[in-house]
């Protein structure tokens, strides 16, 4: 039994060191009853999974349809006002109401016919409007990007830490047994039964975390899609971890050229400017023509004539309202002004805290990979030697096991951290990183 006993723990810890680039698959858990029908997920990789979004995401298709209604209205900008006909009735006795012959009947078309210059105007504003929602729409599809890629790698993330969780469960288990064993042999204190079956207690918790986890990643990643938030996904391929960084000032040209929220408050600004020209354009009167014919009353020389109008509105004697609104108008550009001159800023502070956030995670990338997950691994190996030669204590077994699996889930935490800091990073410059990415060596895995 002692020998029994003692090689259990090392196999394990073969099997556990043998298996540092890849994992086993151990089934999990569900809250399901075993009855109930479970529809096949979907497997998507992180690029299959962006492309689903950028189709099918709901508030990217309403911001198409505004984008559509925005173009639509260039076309009417041109338009001229609705032409007015008028019917009128003159001199009409009040003693015979009823008798138009005694009346003079006037029927008028009038139409107001605005400066070209003004039409122009008013047509380019429109086409300010219908590009800054043009903006609007690659703002959003840049967001859902970068969400959607958020969410991929904390599906990664949690699938690696779930099958780091399994390993660690069985390898728990089969302390609990080698230590049940010992202690019924009288060979081994209680308090090893106790400390294995309490750190397999804490690994349930752990394991209700990540479920959580897990589903709320699942449901924002489905409503995403535009699906239900209970949709089973899957989410397969490999973590995106940039190789290098452009400079800082590289990536605030960039994001001053790409990033579409930036060239949408230039159009405003533009857009401004041209509202303040219309404005002062309001001091040229715009004309209106009328032309009507005139039934004369019974008796007239000439029953049958005809009226021509020309009228026009005198802005000049209300100039204090026209230069009041010309002044709004150069003080909404001067906003816009404003607004472009902070987002900026607020810009530049997203780039710099994308790229802290990016080369911390490569740094503790290459200092798990690289030092301390070497270490955990001989460290665990010496243990499991050492015990199965009766030099060493079984909780110095079990120790060295959990900070093996501690550095390897925070390895892969860090991997995930590197993925999504280079999604906010290249949302933050409005378009890929310019620099080949690299993916890490870990093997291509499925979220379950």
């Amino acid at each position: 039994m002692k020998h029994y006993c003692r090689f259990a723990p090392l196999v394990l810890a073969l099997s556990i060191v043998s298996s540092s680039g890849c994992w086993a698959q151990a089934p999990l858990p569900s809250s399901l009853p075993s009855d109930a029908p479970v529809p096949p997920p979907a497997s998507l990789s992180a690029e299959q999974a962006v492309a689903e979004a950028l189709v099918d995401n709901p508030q990217i298709r309403a911001a198409v349809r505004r984008l559509s209604l925005a173009q639509m209205k260039i076309a009417t900008a041109r338009s001229l006002d609705d032409p007015m006909l008028m019917v009128r009735d003159w001199q009409t006795p009040l003693r015979k109401p009823w008798d138009l012959d005694q009346a003079q009947l006037m029927f008028s078309l009038q139409q107001t016919f605005p400066g070209k210059q003004k039409l122009d105007l008013r047509a380019k504003v429109s086409d300010d409007d219908a590009q800054a929602a043009s903006d609007d729409v690659e703002t959003l599809r840049q967001d859902v990007s970068a969400s959607v890629r958020e969410a991929c790698s904390a599906l990664l993330r949690n699938s690696d830490e779930m099958r780091v969780h399994n390993q660690q469960a069985t390898v728990l288990n089969q302390a609990i047994s080698a230590s049940l064993a010992e202690y019924t042999a009288g060979k081994a204190p209680q308090s090893d039964v106790l400390r294995a079956q309490m750190a397999l207690t804490r690994l349930n918790e752990h394991l209700i975390e990540l479920e959580a986890e897990r589903d709320a990643a699942r449901a924002e990643l489905s409503v995403l899609f535009g699906h239900s938030p209970d949709a089973p996904i899957e989410i397969a391929g490999a973590y995106r971890v940039p190789a290098a960084l452009p400079s800082t000032e590289e990536l605030e040209r960039l994001a001053i050229e790409h990033r579409p929220e930036l060239a949408s408050l230039r159009k405003q600004i533009t857009r401004s400017e041209d509202q303040s020209q219309l404005a002062r354009l309001a001091l040229k009167p715009d004309l209106t023509l009328a032309a009507g014919y005139m039934l004369m009353p019974t008796g007239s020389s000439f029953r049958n004539a005809y009226m021509a109008e020309l009228t026009m509105p005198l802005p000049s004697l209300n100039r204090g309202r026209h230069d009041g609104e010309a002044k709004q108008a150069d003080a909404a550009t001067d906003v816009a002004r404003a607004d472009l001159d902070a987002r900026t800023s607020a810009v530049f502070l997203e780039i710099r805290q994308a790229q802290i956030a990016l080369r911390s995670a490569q740094s503790r990338i290459k200092l798990y990979r690289d030092t301390l997950l070497p270490q955990a691994e001989a460290n665990f190996s010496a243990s499991a030697s050492a015990y199965e030669n009766n030099r060493g204590e079984f909780t110095n077994l079990i120790d060295s096991q959990n900070l093996l699996l501690d550095i390897r889930t925070a390895y892969y935490q860090a991997l995930a951290a590197a993925d999504a800091s280079g999604a906010q990073l290249e949302r933050s410059i409005g378009m890929p990183i310019p620099a080949s990415p690299t993916t890490d060596s870990t093997p291509k895995r499925t979220t379950k």
